[in-house]
C-alpha cells in the first residue's frame, strides 16, 4: 500500500508526516531549530539546519510508522513563504537565509515600486504591492548592501525548494509559493518578463515554476540514502505553507474561508477567479489547486504575541505548568475566560513584527493600550486572543468588501485546537467558526498534493472529500458580538492614531 510523506520547512521547526492512500495519519515528527536576529526587526535562519531537521523528521517518521522504504510513493513539501535561499554556482548558500519576517528592506520596495513605474503598475504586473517580506526585495538588498555575494549569486530559492533541490538536484518551485517572490505574473502563473527587466534581474536566478500537484523529480540516490528510501520516490510540488494549510483544511471551492493562527495568523479564501485589491491591501495569489487563486490577509504576529507573552513575562506560570502536567498555554487561557469580551477596556496591537494586512507596515509596533490597575493578567491574555481576531477581522471586511462569498469559515493552526481561540474568533467575525478532523496543517495539505501527483486521487477537490471533515462548530455569542462591534472601530483608529509615533519609534532603534 503506498504512502505519502509531508514535509513543512515552518519558522520554529520543520515538521513531517506520513499518511496512507485514505488520508490517515500514520505517524509525525517535529524538530526544531535556531532562528537569528543580528539586528531589530533582522530575522535570518541556516539553510543547514533546515535539512538537518528534514533528515531526522523523515527517518523518525518511518521508524515510527513501521515503513519500508518502497512503501513511500511520494512527498510533498511546503514551508515558510518569502524567504530568500541565496546559492553560488556550486549550489553552496552564500549567506543565512532572509526569512518571511524579516523587515530590513523597505527602501528596496521603494526601489521596486519607482523602478515598476509606480504602486498602481506595480500591482497590474504582480498582483501585489512591493512588501518587506518578499523575496524580491530581499535580492535587490543583497545587491545594494552585500555587493560580494550578489556578486557569486547563482539561484535564489525559497526554502522549501532549497529543500527540493536537496532531495532532487532540480531548482523548482511552484505557482502558489513563487506568488510569494513578488515576482510571478499570478494571472498568468508564470515569471513576469517586464518586471525581472525593470528590476534588471536575470530569470536564470529563478527555478522551473511547477503546479502544485505536479512531480518536479525524484529523489537522487545521495537524498535516498540519507533519508532511508528509494530513488523511485516521486517529489511534486507541493506549496507554501499558507496555502498547503488551507489544502490541508479544505479550502479548495468557493465559499469557504480559513482562518489560520500560528506564528503568524492568516485568513485565505478560495476563488476561482483572479479578484485583485487594487489597494493593494491583501495578497492574490495563485492557489495550490491547479487553475485557481486565494486571496490572503496576514497578521505576522498572532500565535506569536501570545508566545512572546508566555516568554518574557510567564516563566513561572511555565514551572508550574510543567509541574501539573499541562500546557502553560492551558494555564492563560484559563485565566483568561472569565474576563469579559472587550477585555474591560484594555486593547492589545500586535504588531510585534511590523504588520502586512492591512497596513503594510514595517515599522509598526506592538502595545497594550487602555491599561489600567483593574486589569490583571487574565485581561491581558484576553486583550492578546482579542487583538489577533481584530487584525483578522481586518482582512475579512476586505475580502467581503470585495464581494467575495463567504459562507463557512474554517479554524486551523494551534489555534483551532484552542477553545478560547475559536469562540473569540466566531465572536470577532460575528460568525460560526468549524473546526475538521485535519488539525496537522501544511504538512497534510502536501501529503495530499503527493498522493495527487502519484495518481491516488485524480484531483486535489477529490482528495479533501475523501480525507476532510467538520467535526465541531462555535457559534457566536450575541452579547460578544455586539462589544466587539463596539471595538473593532477603536482598535482600527488606533493604528492611524499611532503611525507617526511608531515611525519615530522607530528611528530611535535605527
Amino acid at each position: 500500500m503506498p504512502c505519502f510523506l509531508g514535509i513543512d520547512v515552518g519558522t520554529s521547526g520543520t515538521k513531517t508526516l506520513a499518511i496512507d492512500e485514505r488520508g490517515k495519519i500514520l505517524a509525525d515528527a517535529v524538530e526544531e531549530y535556531p532562528l537569528y536576529s543580528p539586528k531589530p526587526l533582522w530575522s535570518e535562519q541556516d539553510p543547514d539546519d533546515w535539512w538537518r531537521a528534514v533528515v531526522a523528521t523523515v527517518r523518525s517518521v518511518m521508524s515510527r510508522a513501521k515503513l519500508k522504504p518502497a512503501e513511500v510513493a511520494g512527498i510533498g513539501l511546503s514551508g515558510q513563504m518569502h524567504g530568500s535561499v541565496f546559492l553560488d554556482k556550486h549550489d553552496r548558500v552564500i549567506r543565512r537565509a532572509l526569512l518571511w519576517n524579516d523587515q530590513r528592506t523597505q527602501a528596496e520596495c521603494e526601489e521596486i515600486e519607482r523602478r515598476a513605474g509606480g504602486r498602481k503598475k506595480l500591482i497590474k504586473l504582480v498582483a501585489n504591492p512591493a512588501l518587506t517580506g518578499f523575496t524580491a526585495p530581499k535580492i535587490l538588498w543583497l545587491r545594494n548592501h552585500e555587493p560580494r555575494n550578489f556578486a557569486k549569486l547563482a539561484k535564489v530559492l525559497l526554502p522549501k525548494d532549497e529543500i527540493r533541490r536537496r532531495l532532487t538536484g532540480e531548482y523548482a518551485t511552484e505557482v502558489s509559493d513563487a506568488s510569494g517572490m513578488l515576482l510571478l505574473d499570478v494571472a498568468r502563473r508564470c515569471w513576469s518578463k517586464p518586471l525581472l527587466a525593470k528590476l534588471e534581474l536575470d530569470e536564470s536566478l529563478l527555478g522551473r515554476c511547477y503546479e502544485s500537484d505536479e512531480v518536479t523529480g525524484t529523489l537522487t540516490a545521495a537524498a535516498a540514502r540519507e533519508l532511508g528510501l528509494t530513488t523511485d520516490c516521486r517529489v511534486v510540488g507541493g506549496a507554501g505553507d499558507c496555502a498547503a494549510g488551507a489544502i490541508g483544511n479544505g479550502i479548495v471551492q468557493s465559499g469557504v474561508l480559513s482562518t489560520s493562527i500560528g506564528t503568524s495568523g492568516v485568513m485565505f479564501v478560495h476563488s476561482d477567479e483572479v479578484k485583485i485589491d487594487p489597494e493593494g491591501r491583501i495578497h492574490t495569489f495563485c492557489h495550490a489547486v491547479r487553475g485557481k487563486w486565494h486571496m490572503m490577509g496576514v497578521t505576522l504576529s498572532a500565535g506569536g504575541s501570545l508566545q512572546w507573552f508566555r516568554n518574557a513575562l510567564c516563566r513561572e506560570l511555565k514551572a508550574e505548568a510543567d509541574r501539573r502536567g499541562c500546557s502553560v498555554y492551558d494555564l492563560l487561557a484559563a485565566e483568561a475566560e472569565p474576563t469579559p469580551a472587550g477585555a474591560e477596556g484594555l486593547f492589545f496591537l500586535p504588531y510585534l513584527s511590523g504588520e502586512r494586512t492591512p497596513h503594510a507596515d514595517p515599522d509598526a509596533r506592538g502595545c497594550f493600550v487602555g491599561l489600567t490597575l483593574a486589569h490583571g493578567r487574565g485581561h491581558l491574555v484576553r486583550a492578546i486572543v482579542e487583538g489577533v481576531a481584530y487584525s483578522l477581522r481586518d482582512a475579512l471586511e476586505i475580502i467581503r468588501g470585495l464581494d467575495v462569498p463567504v459562507r463557512q469559515i474554517r479554524a486551523g493552526g494551534g489555534g483551532s485546537r484552542s477553545p478560547l481561540w475559536r469562540q473569540v474568533q466566531a465572536d470577532v467575525f460575528g460568525q460560526k467558526v468549524v473546526s475538521l478532523n485535519a488539525e496537522e496543517g501544511p504538512a497534510f495539505g502536501v501529503a495530499l498534493l503527493a498522493a495527487v501527483g502519484c495518481g491516488t486521487f485524480k484531483n486535489i477537490q477529490e482528495a479533501c472529500t475523501a480525507t476532510i471533515r467538520i467535526v465541531g462548530e462555535t457559534p457566536p455569542r450575541r452579547s460578544a458580538v455586539q462589544a466587539y462591534d463596539r471595538g473593532f472601530p477603536i482598535y482600527r483608529q488606533l493604528y492611524g492614531s499611532l503611525r507617526d509615533d511608531f515611525r519615530s519609534i522607530a528611528g530611535l532603534a535605527r
